[in-house]
């Protein structure tokens, strides 16, 4: 399955989620790329939409090498096993994760404009991405999540790799892939557009969200 940009995987994948329609669910989208997808599962299943922010920490001289994340109400997961499998230091470590979170308070001030988190308590959350490779980022949101007390947390994404898949599947409530091709490559190779998503596009989704 291809998807021509991420509004066009957004709204297959409301189709898929009929069920959510006009429930007391909220969707929270992982930015950025999440937030185009998770605007058009929000609108046609006529539910408020928010961010979730979680950040990467990037494994040292390799960023995009993920070792753990850090979520936006302080919860970090870290790798232990890569840890001492490339003798990263507690120092590195810390640093790094200072480092991410500034940058969470950073995209709380721009995305939010000075809202406050949603409350998640006893809520059904819909957790949108626009796709998933290792799974990581997404394992790290849930499991903050469910720290929030929700009453179910349902994972949603376009496309998503088997072996992912499989490792959160027992983390959420629901798990909804549209597409698990094997072999994957990577998110961006089932986009026609896989285009960066900027800030200002965060931004002004989520302030036609709210009006």
């Amino acid at each position: 399955m291809r998807f021509e940009d991420r509004r066009d995987a957004g709204r297959q994948l409301a189709a898929a989620m009929e069920r959510y329609r006009g429930s007391d669910g909220i969707v929270l989208a992982l930015p950025r790329g999440g937030v185009v997808v998770a605007y058009e599962v929000a609108r046609h299943l006529e539910l408020p939409l928010d961010v979730f922010i979680v950040r990467k920490v990037g494994a040292p001289g390799d960023p995009e090498f993920g070792i753990g994340a850090v979520a936006e109400t302080g919860a970090v997961q870290i790798n232990q096993q890569v840890i001492r499998l490339y003798g990263i230091s507690p120092t590195y470590l810390h640093q790094e994760i200072e480092r991410q979170k500034e940058e969470i308070r950073r995209r709380q001030l721009v995305y939010r404009d000075g809202r406050s988190m949603p409350n998640l308590k006893k809520r059904t959350v819909i957790v949108v991405d626009d796709g998933i490779a290792t799974g990581y980022t997404a394992l790290a949101a849930v499991r903050a999540i469910w720290m929030e007390d929700p009453r179910e947390v349902v994972l949603a994404v376009p496309v998503a790799p088997p072996e992912a898949i499989e490792q959160l599947r027992p983390e959420v409530s629901e798990l909804v892939s549209l597409d698990t091709p094997s072999p994957f490559y990577a998110v961006g190779a089932w986009y026609t557009d896989f285009s960066q998503t900027t800030d200002d596009e965060v931004r002004s989704l989520l302030q036609a969200a709210h009006q």
